[in-house]
């Protein structure tokens, strides 16, 4: 299984659940509607990478998101991850109305930062991604529909989670096309307080 360190300890999370359409101005970028209720995929524990990939049987999409570890009960910490997209199938699978696994769920989907202990999971947390020194994406929870406290409540009605799993919240507008060898940096913020950063470089 995938795993990650967090805190000296081997954290092997058993799936990722991903929350979609999230940011209203995203949701206006793809052309979506606004949902009426809560967007939620899963990505298995394969889909882990420490690699960048821009390329996966097509051209892969980024989305930036804030991420949250669950542990105990609630979420315990802050992370910064990359939702990697086949946009263009993922287009024809909505299309068709069936499923996004083939578009989200393949090996490499969900590259992570390190993750970093917090008491509340609702105090000012933001994140903003550079490519090659340009921000691209700027996400914060006041922008989100689904704060993190009621994605976790929502979840909690329909889904038992693991110790170890990953919460991804959704990405805000901006995203695009991964280009092999470009720079990717991510920087997360509590309260304007740089809280943690990561880079990684596309191959």
């Amino acid at each position: 299984m995938s795993s990650f360190n967090f805190n000296n300890q081997s954290i092997n999370p058993s799936k990722i659940i991903c929350i979609g359409r999230n940011y209203v101005e995203h949701i206006k970028e793809l052309g979506n509607e606004v949902p009426d209720e809560m967007v939620v995929f899963i990505k298995p524990n394969s889909a882990i990478s420490t690699e960048l990939h821009s390329f996966h049987q097509e051209q892969l999409h980024f989305e930036g998101e804030l991420c949250f570890l669950y542990q105990h009960g609630r979420f315990t910490a802050v992370g910064f991850g990359l939702d990697l997209t086949k946009r263009n199938l993922q287009s024809k699978l909505k299309v068709k109305g069936l499923p996004w696994e083939r578009a989200k769920s393949f090996d490499g989907s969900a590259v992570f930062s390190d993750f970093v202990a917090i008491d509340d999971i609702e105090p000012s947390l933001s994140f903003e991604l550079c490519i090659d020194n340009e921000i691209v994406q700027m996400g914060a929870i006041e922008l989100m529909i689904y704060k993190p406290r009621e994605i976790l409540a929502e979840l909690k009605t329909f889904l038992t989670l693991s110790d170890g799993d990953i919460v991804m919240t959704g990405t805000p507008k901006g995203v695009g096309i991964i280009h092999s060898h470009a720079k990717f940096s991510a920087r997360v913020f509590q309260n304007n307080r740089e809280i943690l950063s990561a880079c990684w470089s596309a191959i």
